[in-house]
């Protein structure tokens, strides 16, 4: 059962990144041949009007499939004979679908249980928070110049500047405070502590700042995955540490499993929703970056277009997404191949 309502879930995230594609097709006149939700050969299919919305054989992935955008085409509603602004909007909306996505899931979560507040329950004795004064109650609002919101952007602040001395800029009874913190080592987890003790509240804010905090929550989940990126093109992450489909459903299901054997069902849906909001803004990002075959990647096309007032050339641009589907796939098989080997073991 998890692993059906773990699939479910990517499905409607893929789903709506797709209807950020279709939606603005038809607002700006595109003719949509089909819409269809997997990979693969088709399952069902049914025409309505000029779309044919499929289901295909493999439940990951999807696709909006308009008449003319990769090839030419003499219909006036083809893709590339829309103005460019037209076609920029098209493209970027399924990534920008993904980032509401991720925000009706965060509002659903921030406004059922709450937000890991960063409000501290001590210190550790002995360590740089507790000489500085820091106490029981007090929120830490923002490192250097890094604003803090919740809880774990703390510890993703810790584990990104490891060893850095930091200013810590704190709230107590709604006073701002700020000192200068320098880590100290620690044998027992290997790792550099301000000597901060997480309280584990989390604050449960009216649907106004719900709203904010949901967000705060989209912009968290960019951010790691924009540092996830900047540690694999560094080498500080392997490509072995990524997951496919296969992986992150596994996963998904695991954790569902586990939150209701502890907490109950609602707070096994809200840990799939948690997952919901990681992966619809993970998508977003990496949809957006400017690889050939990505979106991203079009809107490259697209702006040099737009700023040449030229169109690059249709044929050498196909090439170039060509071999970026090849390359994609490629990575795709990897992911896939390292997800079934960590299932075996």
């Amino acid at each position: 059962m998890s692993i059906i309502i773990a699939i479910i879930l990517f499905s409607i995230i893929v789903i709506f990144h797709e209807l950020g594609h279709f939606w603005l097709a038809k607002a700006n006149g595109i003719k949509v041949n089909e819409f269809c939700l997997g990979l693969g050969p088709t399952l069902f299919g049914v025409q309505r009007g000029e779309t044919k919305y499929s289901i295909k054989m493999l439940p990951f992935g999807g696709a909006c499939i308009m008449e003319g955008e990769d090839e030419s085409s003499g219909d006036d509603r083809a893709f590339n004979n829309k103005s460019v602004w037209a076609r920029i909007s098209v493209v970027f909306a399924g990534p920008f679908f993904n980032f509401i996505m991720a925000f009706i899931f965060a509002l659903i979560i921030i406004c059922s249980v709450g937000y890991d507040s960063p409000k501290l329950a001590g210190v550790i004795e002995g360590y740089a928070a507790e000489e500085a004064g820091i106490k029981a109650g007090d929120e830490i609002v923002k490192l250097n110049n890094t604003n803090i919101h919740f809880y774990r952007e703390i510890s993703l602040y810790s584990m990104l500047h490891e060893g850095e001395t930091v200013d810590v800029t704190y709230l107590r009874d709604g006073k701002k405070h700020t000192t200068t913190l320098k880590p100290k080592y620690d044998e027992t987890t290997k790792r550099y502590l301000y000597g901060f003790n997480v309280s584990g509240e989390r604050t449960k804010p009216g649907f106004g700042k719900a709203l904010l905090y949901s967000c705060y929550e989209v912009k968290y989940n960019i951010y790691t995955t924009i540092e996830g990126l900047k540690m694999l093109c560094t080498g500080a992450a392997s490509v072995n540490n990524l997951s496919g489909p296969v992986g992150i459903v596994k996963n998904m299901g695991d954790t569902y499993e586990q939150a209701v054997s502890m907490s109950g069902v609602w707070l096994g849906i809200l840990n799939m929703l948690n997952w919901g909001v990681l992966i619809s803004a993970n998508l977003g990002v990496m949809n957006l970056l400017p690889l050939p075959a990505l979106d991203g990647g079009r809107l490259v096309f697209l702006i040099v277009e737009a700023i040449r007032r030229k169109r690059v050339d249709p044929e050498k641009e196909g090439y170039v997404h060509l071999v970026g589907i090849v390359l994609l796939l490629l990575l795709m098989v990897v992911v896939m191949f390292n997800d079934i080997k960590k299932l075996i073991v």
